[in-house]
């Protein structure tokens, strides 16, 4: 508070002094000291010229009928020069912004969705700027800035908001994974037919080896042995395989038919596929 001693009085900096004179407007006081004649003029009223906030929030419907509440900060100061006006034609400068911003924010945001008016805040806010700017401007007040600062659903909108962004993630991670396990499968399928195709070159190969070896030991057994065929020899083989064969199922404690005349059987078998083949 100023301080005041007879005809002396003292005006704070950022401030405006408003001097009556038997209750009749006479002068604005700047900050100093200050002459009056007392008691006879007086200051009825000290005016701050700092920026003031009007903090404001207003329940409205978006055009997809959904409750919020839209919070502005109002930011405003009284002009040197509309001193006057600001004190006398106004009695409560506050709730006349929160009026002009009830109207506004009440006309703009219902015609916007919920998703556009949460990336639509600088239009709110600048519709709000531009009718509170020149109509306050008349009653000596200058506004400097609106900004949007809350733009509030109800919660259970909240929470149905997020379980629709939580249900499209779901759905595209299930998509991520459904990919993951197809490349897994085909890579696997791929490695197992890879796979299949070099076993049956190492068969392939295994039977050359085996035809190859069987030839040569013919070859070999019907010219040393005078007198010994090829069929003898082949006679031969097939009888030791059938022993190692006998051998094998005895170890595995298996009961099966033996007869002797099955070598010659299977010779037959086998010399008959083979003439088949070459058909």
């Amino acid at each position: 508070m100023a301080d005041s001693c007879c005809c002396l009085v003292c005006v704070r900096t950022q401030q405006v002094g408003v001097v009556e004179d038997l209750g009749q407007f006479k002068s604005l006081l700047d900050p100093g000291l200050h002459f009056i004649l007392w008691p006879l003029q007086s200051i009825v009223g000290r005016m701050s010229l700092r920026i003031q906030q009007l903090d404001v929030v207003c329940e409205t419907k978006t055009k997809d009928n959904v409750f919020v509440q839209v919070g502005v900060a109002v930011q405003y100061r009284v002009l040197v020069d509309g001193a006057y006006d600001a004190y006398y034609r106004l009695t409560d400068p506050r709730n006349q912004i929160q009026s002009y911003v009830f109207d506004v924010v009440r006309s703009t945001v219902p015609r916007m969705d919920l998703d556009e008016a949460f990336v639509s805040k600088d239009e709110v806010g600048g519709a709000v700027l531009a009718q509170l700017r020149d109509v306050m401007k008349e009653y000596g007040y200058e506004i400097n800035k609106t900004l949007v600062t809350d733009l509030s659903p109800d919660n259970r909108v909240k929470a149905s908001m997020n379980e629709i962004n939580a249900s499209r993630r779901l759905k595209e991670a299930a998509s991520h994974k459904a990919e993951a396990d197809k490349v897994k499968q085909v890579k696997a399928a791929e490695a197992e037919a890879e796979a299949r195709y070099l076993s049956g070159l190492g068969v392939a190969r295994q039977r050359k080896a085996i035809v190859n070896g069987l030839q040569e030991s013919v070859g070999s057994f019907s010219d040393e042995v005078e007198g010994a065929t090829p069929k003898d020899v082949m006679d031969i083989l097939l009888l030791t395989q059938y022993f190692d064969t006998l051998a094998a199922v005895g170890a595995n404690s298996l009961i099966i038919e033996h007869d002797p005349a099955t070598v010659a059987s299977l010779r037959q078998s086998v010399g008959g596929a083979f003439l088949n083949s070459k058909k």
